[in-house]
């Protein structure tokens, strides 16, 4: 990853650079795993990053700083819908492995399918690249990069129960899947 912002202001001299400096830079890194949830390439997700970096230092004056993570998604949101409205980033790839995806290799006990592993792996790709864009996004920012609901709503301009509803819908979907392929137990197996 290029270095996106500097990670410490060389010398904070104002309350705005000393608050941004506090509130701003630890989300740092939750910025780019959502930006890269909302880009197609790399490259766009730093660009969204430092895109929002600089529309949270203009407008830190309001930031509130008990839940800045929630404003700097909401931020994100609007920077990404901007960069679309003018033509800029396109949506997202199906791409669903990467940073974030589960280390593979541990099997399951004698007798039961295994709980990870290539084709555990395999077939939850496969489950991930099924499901509808609006779906696989909230997967993605809720279970992959850890955000939580009321911040996947912030960053996708959606209510939160909208989250919760696409999440739990998303979840069905890949367990149904998971269940036919033979790798968790069905509906009633447990």
């Amino acid at each position: 990853m290029s270095v996106i912002v500097e990670e410490r202001l060389p010398c904070a001299r104002t309350e705005r650079d000393k608050k941004y400096a506090r509130c701003v830079l630890p989300e740092t890194e939750t910025l780019l795993r959502a930006a890269r949830t909302l880009t197609a390439r790399p490259d766009q997700a730093e660009e969204l990053v430092r895109d929002t970096l600089l529309r949270a230092y203009r407008m830190c004056d309001r930031l509130d700083e008990r839940q800045p993570r929630i404003w700097l998604l909401t931020l994100m949101h609007q920077a990404c819908a901007d960069r679309r409205r003018d033509g800029g980033s396109p949506p997202p790839s199906g791409r669903e492995s990467g940073p974030g995806r589960a280390p593979a290799g541990v099997p399951g006990r004698p007798g039961e399918p295994p709980v990870a592993g290539p084709a555990f792996h395999e077939a939850v790709d496969g489950a991930l690249a099924a499901l509808p864009a609006r779906y696989r996004q909230v997967v993605r920012l809720v279970d992959v990069d850890g955000l939580s609901y009321a911040e996947a709503a912030g960053l996708l301009g959606l209510r939160e129960a909208t989250v919760t509803s696409r999440l739990r819908r998303a979840r069905r979907r890949i367990r149904v899947r998971l269940a036919a392929a033979g790798l968790v137990p069905g509906r009633g197996e447990r």
